[in-house]
């Protein structure tokens, strides 16, 4: 039968233990949510939900395309003109989410005959961009700028670094001077994801980057 495996896996998942079953939360939920990606409260700051109402109404409720083609619009140039403004950079990309945006930023950054030097304890979504990318990829220890700076002494070429500012899942911050420094030793480039640093680290929450100076 055609994806006869597929009930044979689920089967053998079932027997694992490893079903999961989606909870649908009501708007209006009275419970205490400590497993959300909204750390700040901001999904419901009345500013906020304000700003995407009026822009609802203004632009619509979607892009209509892709930014190439018909999705930029003026308003995503602002919003990146304050973003760069606002941390301290010459230019900022609004993605449509963190993992794409760390797809796009390593794929990109890490051509054919490049060298990928990524910390242990990376995010999923850095990590699958290394994976995606056309560059060799070496795994070092967490958060040892030692590490870093021996694997990209093996290497000849052109080279980054990739890693966490704030580690989702232990909570420690790496250690930004000295990779940077690392970087700087061999003409490496150094690739953050500030995801749980920008917004609370910093001058104003102006991120982790920011705060290492």
């Amino acid at each position: 039968m055609a994806f006869g495996w597929i009930d044979e896996q689920a089967e053998a998942r079932r027997r694992a233990g490893l079903v999961r079953t989606l909870r649908p939360r009501p708007a209006d939920s009275p419970l205490l949510d400590l497993a959300s990606n909204d750390y700040l409260g901001l999904a419901r700051h009345p500013e906020v939900t304000e700003g995407a109402a009026r822009a609802a109404r203004l632009w619509g409720g979607g892009s209509t395309g892709s930014r190439l083609v018909t999705g930029t619009t003026e308003l995503h140039t602002e919003l990146e003109r304050e973003l760069a403004a606002f941390c301290g950079f010459e230019a900022a990309l609004v993605f449509s989410s963190g993992y794409a945006a760390n797809l796009a930023a390593v794929t990109a950054l890490a051509p054919h005959g490049s060298l990928i030097v990524s910390d242990a304890g990376n995010h999923a979504s850095l990590i699958d961009g290394c994976r995606l990318a056309r560059g060799e990829r070496q795994v070092v220890g967490h958060a040892d700028p030692e590490a870093v700076r021996k694997a990209l002494a093996t290497h000849q070429g052109p080279a980054i670094v990739v890693s966490d500012t704030v580690f989702s899942v232990d909570g420690d911050r790496a250690p930004l001077e000295a990779l940077a420094g690392a970087c700087r030793e061999h003409g490496a480039g150094l690739v953050v994801d500030d995801a749980h640093g920008l917004g609370v680290l910093g001058d104003g929450g102006r991120g982790a980057p920011y705060a290492a100076g």
